[in-house]
């Protein structure tokens, strides 16, 4: 049977910061996007629509109706998806699908579209539809852009996860006011700088929400890191080093310390 694609959409890796903008102020968020890491996926004609992500199952059918219903578009087909992680970790891979879908089933819409479509469908979204998602201060329950950012340097990351899969929750608010930490990345810096910023904001999500025993700091201070990141709603780990200098035994030691899926990245930045 005749099958449309690939098509790929691109993933993030947690965020470098994610938290409120002052007491009552909306969640915000800066994500962390890796270099060459993306989802696949393919269409197939079929009445309806469906979609299966290889080894992981479907994508729930309310959901692709309701992101449908919001682009005022039918789409129809069977949706093939290869994801680069396993849901619920914290890399997009809910956005991305939604996106495939629509790229795939001829339902393209400008990225703000995009994104109020995919609030619709499941209640938050990551910046994943617009071209420039490093550089954006972003509103993950409203699917909106709260700002422009300066673009972010280059890194080297000893990547993986830690925890247990965590949907994200669309009524999650409990987070840290971190608009001092905005502010201060506004402001630009090197890589040392970001991932200082980055690092502050990691260790006061865990403290909040945990969960306990996180040996990512650790790993971070004993590896030589300039700093760590997380998804701050998942279990995406990564520590940031100037590129050329992960050291050699890193991915041995963070499989030591209890992390899977270990391997190396490098950021989009410049």
């Amino acid at each position: 049977m005749r099958a449309d694609g690939p098509v790929f959409l691109p993933c993030h890796f947690g965020e470098w910061l994610q938290g409120r903008l002052g007491a009552d102020g909306p969640l915000a968020l800066v994500t962390l996007v890796p270099q060459g890491v993306a989802l696949a996926a393919w269409r197939r004609p079929a009445r309806g629509l469906a979609s299966h992500a290889i080894g992981h199952g479907a994508m729930e059918p309310a959901l692709l109706t309701r992101f449908g219903r919001s682009l005022g578009h039918n789409p129809q087909g069977r949706i093939l998806l290869r994801l680069p992680y396993p849901p619920a970790l914290g890399t997009g891979m809910s956005t991305a699908g939604l996106l495939a879908v629509a790229r795939l089933t001829g339902a393209e819409r400008p990225a703000a579209t995009l994104a109020k479509a995919c609030i619709a469908a499941e209640g938050a979204s990551d910046p994943l539809m617009f071209r420039d998602a490093a550089r954006l201060l972003w509103a993950p329950r409203e699917g909106r852009v709260l700002d422009w950012l300066p673009a972010q340097p280059r890194a080297h990351l000893l990547a993986g996860f830690w925890g247990p899969p965590r949907p994200t929750r669309a009524a999650d608010q409990d987070y840290d006011d971190i608009s001092d930490l905005v502010t201060a990345w506004r402001a630009g810096g090197d890589l040392a700088r970001r991932a200082a910023l980055a690092s502050e904001s990691a260790r006061a999500c865990i403290a909040r929400r945990g969960p306990s025993g996180d040996p990512t700091e650790a790993l971070a201070r004993d590896l030589g890191a300039l700093g760590w990141a997380i998804s701050h709603s998942g279990a995406a780990r990564a520590l940031i080093f100037a590129p050329g200098e992960v050291p050699a035994h890193g991915m041995a030691a963070l499989r030591e310390a209890g992390l899977r899926g270990v391997h190396r990245l490098a950021t989009c930045g410049q």
